[in-house]
């Protein structure tokens, strides 16, 4: 209990009393840490194997750097992304007449095609799987024409 020492008169209770208050943590304080924090996995690596059926568009490999190489029917992005430019199968082979231990991927129209690497003086085999934006016009044209005859137009 504290007194008042201005109420009182006695000799003693007019000394100068120094209160001190003593404040306590409620939280210790928690030291500072230099680790503690990571970054997620970027998810790279094959996404499509080995006689595997790809569409265009397709993502064949995620990597960083060329790890392998595009070869026929297949693009790479800036990101060195490899991608199929045409639906068949993926197929993983190494030139050595480029650089030794290179790897390839490219995309074969057929299954059973192992004839990778191809000679550069062999016909290439492509997929013309677009359409011919001609003969598109001239059908359209030509419904259009059917359509005017039966309505008089």
């Amino acid at each position: 209990m504290f007194r008042n020492i201005f109420s009182s008169t006695s000799a003693s209770a007019q000394t100068s009393v120094i209160h001190q208050q003593l404040r306590f943590a409620s939280k210790k304080t928690g030291g500072s840490s230099r680790n503690g924090r990571d970054s997620i996995g970027r998810r790279l690596g094959m996404k499509k194997q080995q006689n595997e059926y790809v569409i265009p568009g397709n993502i064949i490999v995620r990597q960083r750097g060329t790890k392998f190489h595009p070869g026929e029917n297949v693009g790479m992005g800036k990101d060195h992304t490899l991608f199929a430019m045409q639906p068949g199968y993926v197929k993983v082979y190494e030139d050595s007449r480029i650089k030794k231990g290179r790897r390839f991927i490219a995309v074969s129209l057929d299954k059973e095609d192992e004839a990778f690497p191809r000679s550069e003086f062999e016909k290439r085999v492509r997929g013309f799987f677009l359409v011919d934006q001609r003969s598109v016009l001239e059908e359209r044209e030509k419904i259009w024409e059917e359509y005017r005859l039966k309505n008089g137009n």
